[in-house]
């Protein structure tokens, strides 16, 4: 039922024939299934979950055609989604991919800042439609100014979700009261964000081509992009140099960007729980400094 709901969906959405003559599941994800889908000449990346999922796959369809559409950065092209019985699925093209090389990093450091310097006729923060970061929900409710983006739709809802684990954070009444410390001197534009970009989501194509994926994408400050992919490595030095080239990074970031990669290890501690608390306490004590 599932495989030939997905089989249909491929020749509806691609005008073409196609028939599953191998599958094969990949591993690497942890919220959803992965496989690679063989026909003759073909071949396709499929995700499945549950249909109760269904809404966490179009979210990301709809990411990876929005970044798709600038033409700087190369992302699986988004197929189809559907919903068969008890399953979701997300059909995008399969990549045969690599660890970014000394070639990759500092081209992809290039395309990235392209991505978030092709700035849209957009002037608010947010995005048509809230999505996950991992599986948790991240909400983009649009607003026009970014420090109220950040503090409401990404620290106060995670700090809210832990209490409702039972943990609260010490300090954070008073981080609210600073954050506009932080953008005294800057005043960021709302670019087009991946979102999720650590070194887990962000690999190489047989070409050597960039390519990134597993997007929660909306329109922020550029420098949560940035801040991330220092979070836990990946990313050479070349990287930065190239994209400080093609869109220079403003000088205070390396004050903010404790405070931005502070919702992530909040959302850590709300999916994994264990250090990720001590981490975050870190944090907030360090930006309170």
């Amino acid at each position: 039922m599932l495989w030939s709901k997905v089989e249909k969906a491929i020749c509806e959405a691609t005008e073409q024939n196609f028939s599953i003559e191998s599958r094969h599941s990949l591993g690497g994800g942890s919220i959803s299934d992965a496989y690679c889908i063989r026909g003759i000449n073909k071949a396709f990346f499929v995700k499945t979950n549950s249909a109760d999922r269904y809404e966490m796959f179009i979210a990301e369809f709809q990411g990876l055609q929005e970044i798709h559409k600038t033409k700087t950065i190369r992302v699986p092209q988004p197929i189809c989604h559907q919903v068969a019985s008890s399953h979701s699925f997300l059909v995008l093209e399969y990549i045969s991919l690599q660890s970014l090389s000394p070639k990759s990093q500092p081209l992809m450091g290039e395309q990235l800042a392209k991505l978030h310097k092709n700035l849209s006729d957009n002037k608010h923060f947010g995005w048509h439609r809230d999505n996950t970061i991992g599986s948790t929900p991240q909400i983009n409710t649009w607003k026009d100014n970014w420090i109220d983006f950040f503090t409401n739709c990404r620290l106060r809802f995670q700090f809210d979700l832990a209490r409702k684990k039972g943990k609260s954070f010490k300090g954070e009444d008073e981080l609210y009261d600073v954050i506009s410390e932080f953008f005294q001197d800057y005043n960021p534009e709302p670019s087009l964000l991946h979102g999720d970009l650590w070194g887990g989501n962000a690999s190489a194509d047989d070409s050597d081509q960039p390519v990134i994926y597993d997007p929660a994408t909306y329109y922020g400050d550029r420098e949560t992009d940035l801040a991330f992919t220092e979070l836990f490595g990946g990313f050479t030095s070349s990287f930065y140099k190239t994209y400080d080239k093609t869109y220079p990074i403003d000088p205070g970031y390396s004050k903010r960007k404790e405070l931005y990669n502070l919702y992530h290890i909040l959302n850590h501690y709300n999916l994994f729980g264990g250090s990720y608390a001590s981490q975050a306490q870190s944090i907030i004590s360090q930006c309170l400094k």
